[in-house]
């Protein structure tokens, strides 16, 4: 029966394994397309860890041209720039770097709903 009450009353770390993966070494750069709830129906969708050789602002004005979205480019000092496009643009960015061959569908993630 002890075992049983201790098994109960360890603490239970349901992101245990997230910090694994965070202090893991990367090997592959990511590409991780997010999106984030404004007000209402509004959202935000912000696209984190393009490739340095590929010039952010040149990708944005492609963008929000071709999606006929807002966008910006915000420079965070822990994630490096970030570029954030009104509205859910998850999908067609994923569509266009492959197709672009910016970045293969392996090395994308998708996050959010």
């Amino acid at each position: 029966m002890s075992n049983l009450e201790e098994d109960l009353n360890t603490p239970f770390d349901p992101f245990a394994d997230v910090e694994e993966e965070a202090k893991a070494p990367k090997s592959a750069n990511h590409i991780h397309l997010r999106i984030q709830q404004r007000n209402g129906r509004k959202t935000l969708t912000t696209l984190q860890g393009l490739p340095k050789q590929y010039d952010s602002k040149k990708i944005l004005k492609v963008f929000k041209k071709e999606f006929a979205c807002n966008g910006t480019i915000v420079d965070d000092e822990e994630l490096g720039q970030v570029l954030q496009l009104s509205g859910d643009q998850r999908q067609k960015i994923a569509e266009f770097l492959t197709k672009e061959e910016i970045a293969k569908k392996t090395e994308i993630k998708i996050h959010g709903f």
